[in-house]
């Protein structure tokens, strides 16, 4: 009965009304032996079935419709979006009720007081080797910190040859370790600082220790959800989720089954309790990434737009709270940008426009940031998001050059960059940016070919400025030219709206000037067919 009381809070997500993407495998059984199975299902559950009904119910209502997954779609105009905004997609309010509903069990709820534990790998292919134990455990403290109502009681670093293990420590070690953790007082969470505890290893270590057990996955995930504003980004961190809610599953179940009911068949279906649930979360799983092909589609729109009107796009990118979103409040002079000294502050890619020392206009693209052992089902669920960066003319790698381990954090977003198979035009050009060069006492540059500045206090950003514009002009085939125009026409008022307006000499008695300009090969083209035939 414990076990079904634990299963009980979530299973509203798995009950919630399906609009489209149920309708394939609910019409696999037939409505009697339906009605049947859910009967049993309640029993299990200890869930009425009035409260089961309007899911079982509404998937029966459903017309059919195609698959998302079968919408080739080989171009994009308004029209294209419009018409397909009312169809199989999910809307605002299932959104936000999907993301409050969906949130994984324990991690929210009330005040946490948390035991950071590290497990320090000694060798093998889990040994860090760009930085240290203690530098990953104040990276686990920044972490735990950045969340409200979270409170470090204490942490360990502890060393050990098997993290591969159930228990990821010897049998001295861990055996002193729940001693320590039993011992402190107020203690009511302990994170484990690895990347992803297995089911197993996640059960196991809370019934030694007593208390929730999180991993640097479920409390990444949770920091992106305290600060996700947008559709896009709750259903990315709904796609995320899932991996979790099918961890809990396991869980459950496993206890379940302890007790003699998790792996009984349901009425005549042929399918258990854990088959059940997880076919739900595969049916909703697939319609958030429906969804997401959705916005992915008019986010490709967007950019095509951008790319219309060439305007260049400059990727800001890096390790979480280096400095990206004040940099670019400092490029752009956007009062509309409010900086966070806090991990993971910006989710969504937000556009600023900001000009370049020609007056050329650039788009400023502020990203996602990077973490160390972040891992890649995350990297996966927010592919949407990060797949900007691969549509960029110029990337800005910005470095907190302050912090202790930012040659670790190059290393870690060089390695995200690989794995995002970015061009290999974008990495070569690529711009490296040395911030908060404010914090260092007499600071010097050690890498020739990086621009030290300082965001905060607006240093070093004319010479940023300087290697931008001369970056986009190499990669997006601009020209300079010095093209001659008749003051009585308006190409003068043209190439002030079409290109970067250098310089003008301006002679009295022709009537005419001489006008210097940075401009784009198709633009040149329309002036050319516009105003010298």
């Amino acid at each position: 009965m414990t076990s079904l009381r634990r299963i009980h809070p979530w299973l509203a997500l798995l009950q919630r009304p399906c609009t489209w993407s149920c309708h394939t495998a609910l019409l696999r059984t037939p409505p009697r032996e339906a009605a049947g199975n859910t009967k049993q299902l309640h029993r299990l559950r200890g869930v009425s079935p009035l409260q089961f009904r309007s899911f079982s119910l509404s998937s029966w209502k459903l017309k059919s419709t195609d698959d998302f997954s079968s919408d080739r779609h080989t171009g994009f105009s308004h029209e294209d979006d419009d018409d397909d905004d009312d169809e199989d997609f999910i809307d605002d309010s299932e959104v936000e009720e999907l993301f409050q509903q969906q949130a994984p069990v324990g991690i929210q709820e009330g005040q946490h007081r948390v035991f950071i534990v590290h497990p320090d790998v000694k060798w093998g292919s889990r040994k860090q080797h760009l930085t240290t134990a203690e530098l990953m455990m104040a990276e686990a403290v920044g972490l735990v910190n950045t969340l409200d109502n979270w409170r470090v009681v204490d942490k360990i670093i502890l060393s050990t040859k098997t993290p591969e293990k159930k228990k990821i420590f010897g049998k001295g070690n861990f055996q002193s370790l729940t001693e320590k953790i039993r011992q402190t007082a107020g203690v009511n969470a302990v994170f484990v600082n690895v990347e992803r505890l297995s089911p197993l290893s996640e059960r196991e270590l809370e019934e030694a220790w007593g208390v929730k057990v999180f991993d640097r996955y479920s409390v990444v995930l949770h920091i992106f959800r305290c600060n996700a504003r947008t559709k896009e980004a709750k259903l990315q961190i709904s796609l995320a989720e899932i991996p979790l809610l099918r961890s809990r599953l396991k869980n459950e179940i496993a206890n379940l089954d302890q007790q003699g009911g998790g792996s009984r068949y349901i009425g005549g279906s042929g399918e258990t309790l854990l088959e059940v649930q997880q076919r739900l979360l595969k049916e909703r799983e697939m319609k958030i990434r429906s969804a997401l092909e959705k916005l992915r589609r008019k986010r490709h729109l967007l950019r095509s737009q951008r790319k219309h009107k060439e305007f260049p796009i400059v990727s800001v990118l890096g390790y979480t709270n280096c400095g990206k979103t004040t940099l670019i409040k400092a490029l752009t002079g956007d009062s509309g940008l409010q900086p966070r000294n806090q991990l993971f502050a910006t989710l969504d890619v937000t556009v600023h426009a900001g000009q370049l020392p020609s007056r050329m206009t650039v788009l400023y693209v502020d990203t996602i940031g990077f973490l160390s052992q972040l891992p890649h089902q995350l990297i996966d669920s927010f592919s949407a998001t990060l797949e900007d960066i691969k549509h960029s003319d110029l990337l800005v790698h910005v470095r907190d050059i302050s912090h202790p381990e930012t040659v670790n954090q190059k290393a870690n977003v060089l390695n995200v960059l690989k794995n995002l198979q970015i061009p290999d035009r974008l990495m070569s050009s690529m711009i490296e940016v040395h911030n908060k060069t404010d914090l260092i006492d007499n600071y010097q540059l050690t890498e020739p070919d990086a621009l030290p500045i300082s965001a905060l206090e607006e240093r070093g950003l004319d010479e940023l400025k300087n290697a931008v514009e001369a970056q986009i002009v190499n990669s997006t085939g601009k020209q300079i030219l010095d093209l001659k125009v008749d003051l009585s026409t308006p190409q003068l008022s043209w190439l002030y709206k079409e290109a970067a307006v250098q310089d003008v000499q301006v002679d009295a008695d022709e009537g005419s000037a001489v006008v210097r300009v940075i401009i784009s090969l198709s633009a040149y083209g329309r002036y050319r067919k516009l105003f010298t035939g």
